[in-house]
């Protein structure tokens, strides 16, 4: 009994000690992160922290997302030290005689780990806004061909973030880790590989890209020569990927159409030469002889360049280009064989002599001269002529539009319509197509002339003498001539005009439009001609024609009054 009551004794003398020696809320030596809150109470320990608490606490994470490097502001992302509940967590938690007499023979340090706050909808929020400044597709590796020079695209991995383990992981790191000198938090991402890999680019410029970039290429045909320059060439490369491989394709159809090769090359191999033909004694005789020209083609152009491509220095970037021999469709040796034997038709249209018509009726002249039409084949004169405009040789010229003379483009080729139907008509071919004037035109013959105008009215027949025929024409200043060269189906083609029916008196009007043209009266009809065909003088067969003229207006021009303001014209 005497020895308990002396351990007893000596017991509560130690509880008491410890009581004294601990404090009355944190046990001394108690550190959060190296600060040493031991012996303060909880309020004085949770000021503490917050007032001298590590600057790790507060600044900025360092992460990594694959290659790219970006930080997170844990106040911003809702991480945060929670100093009270730190202080209450650094509190002894136990008065029992063992633990607070047990204190009295320990070291007297402690370390405490802080309690962290997570605000999670904060936390998402900083990891949608890493991830929008880091998330990338992926960049597929490209080479194309600008101004001579390979343009390349290196390949780059595309990578997206994993938000929800990223959030977990700068949970996890908060605070101890991606700030001071401790490394890098690396954050979870996605990685999606280029379908072609850097080694591969590399490989197809070193190869090809560069070489062929390197300078033009020289194709030789005989002694002659063309020179492409790279520019040209880089503008029909394309660059294909398969595979993981790169792969070149030259576009030699449009190499060929490209103005910097087709007008060289013309001149390089030339297009065959069509035999002029000519009458004497109503028999087709040749002026000059045809002769033939040499082609290059789409794949030959290819076959010739693509090798090339992949070599330096003028000397290895030159070779042949193969080219084959065209044969014109008239020659002497096949005239008689195509059955051109005869002058199956020719007219004469006489005009007043004005620069626009010898202008426009020449060039008109010059694109129908020489045509040839196979049998069965049919022919047009706005596919023949074109649109009759400036670029086609074409001047503004007098043409009827809307009932009355007005100035236009092409004006006068209409002696050219007229007088290649006659022809046709003459020759006892098929007409398809045709328009006469809207009114009467007094050196045309009435009903049987033509018109033309580019997208509404066109000049058409049908070659169906049974071989081919060969249209020459010819003008001067004041005429225009089309002969039809062939064999005829008839002896002779006559036309027989009716009496003029329903005459129309002309009415006056004043037109102030800047395009007006003086136009004199001229009453309007209607007439029927018949074409006839016959054979050993013997009619065998008649086709009536009926056209409808409408009244010829007498237009007189003025110009418009002035407008409210606008000063009047001056009259020079």
């Amino acid at each position: 009994m005497i020895a308990a009551g002396v351990v007893a004794a000596v017991g509560g003398g130690l509880y008491v000690a410890g009581l004294l020696a601990t404090g009355d809320d944190i046990s001394a030596g108690t550190r959060v992160d190296g600060v040493d809150i031991g012996g303060l109470s909880r309020a004085e320990a949770a000021a503490r922290l917050a007032s001298a608490g590590p600057v790790a606490w507060k600044e900025p994470v360092r992460v990594t997302v694959g290659d790219d490097k970006a930080t997170v502001d844990p106040v911003a992302a809702g991480m945060t030290i929670d100093v009270e509940a730190t202080a209450d967590k650094a509190a002894d938690p136990a008065r029992d005689p063992f633990t607070v007499i047990g204190r009295l023979f320990s070291s007297g340090s402690r370390d405490i780990e802080p309690v962290v706050s997570h605000d999670d909808a904060k936390l998402r929020a900083a990891v949608a806004t890493v991830a929008k400044q880091h998330d990338r597709t992926v960049t597929e590796a490209a080479v194309a061909f600008k101004n001579g020079k390979a343009v390349v695209t290196q390949p780059r991995e595309g990578q997206k973030l994993d938000a929800a383990k990223a959030a977990a992981t700068l949970r996890a790191a908060y605070p101890s880790a991606g700030t001071g000198a401790s490394a890098a938090v690396a954050l979870p991402v996605a990685v999606t590989p280029p379908k072609v890999p850097a080694t591969e680019v590399a490989r197809f410029v070193d190869e090809y890209a560069t070489p062929a970039m390197s300078g033009p290429v020289t194709l030789t045909s005989g002694d002659n020569r063309l020179r492409i320059s790279a520019a040209t060439l880089g503008d029909h490369l394309a660059v294909k990927s398969a595979g993981g491989r790169l792969t070149p394709a030259l576009d030699a159809r449009t190499l060929i159409h490209d103005p910097a090769v087709s007008q060289p090359l013309d001149r390089l191999t030339g297009a065959p030469v069509e035999a002029r033909l000519g009458v004497r004694d109503g028999k087709v005789v040749v002026e000059q002889d045809g002769r033939p020209g040499r082609e290059v083609s789409a794949a030959a152009l290819g076959s010739a360049v693509e090798p090339l491509l992949t070599k330096t220095g003028d000397d290895a970037r030159t070779g042949p280009v193969a080219a084959k021999e065209t044969r014109p469709k008239l020659t002497a040796d096949a005239l008689a064989r195509l059955g051109i034997t005869e002058q199956m038709s020719t007219f004469t249209v006489n005009f007043p002599t004005a620069p626009y018509r010898t202008t426009n009726i020449g060039r008109a002249v010059e694109l129908i001269d020489g045509s040839v039409v196979q049998p069965g084949e049919v022919w047009s004169f706005n596919r023949t002529v074109g649109e009759r405009t400036e670029a086609n040789g074409f001047v503004d010229g007098t043409m009827i539009m809307d009932g009355q003379y007005r100035k236009a483009p092409g004006g006068g080729v209409s002696a050219v319509a007229t007088t290649i139907y006659n022809a046709l008509f003459f020759a006892g071919v098929k007409p398809l197509e045709h328009g006469a004037h809207s009114f009467y035109i007094e050196r045309y013959p009435a009903g049987r002339e033509a018109t033309v105008a580019w997208g509404t009215l066109d000049l058409r027949f049908l070659n169906d003498s049974g071989a081919p025929i060969y249209i020459k024409a010819g003008s001067t200043d004041s005429s225009v001539t089309v002969s039809f060269l062939g064999t005829k189906k008839y002896d002779a083609v006559k036309a027989v005009a009716g009496p003029r029916t329903n005459v129309t008196p002309p009415k006056e009007r004043v037109d102030t439009s800047k395009t007006c043209e003086v136009q004199e009266p001229l009453e309007g009809f209607d007439i029927e001609v018949d074409r006839v065909f016959e054979n050993d003088g013997v009619e065998v067969k008649r086709e009536t024609y009926k056209t409808h003229y409408t009244p010829r207006d007498k237009v007189t021009c003025e110009k418009p009054e002035p407008k409210a303001g606008e000063a009047p014209a001056d009259p020079s």
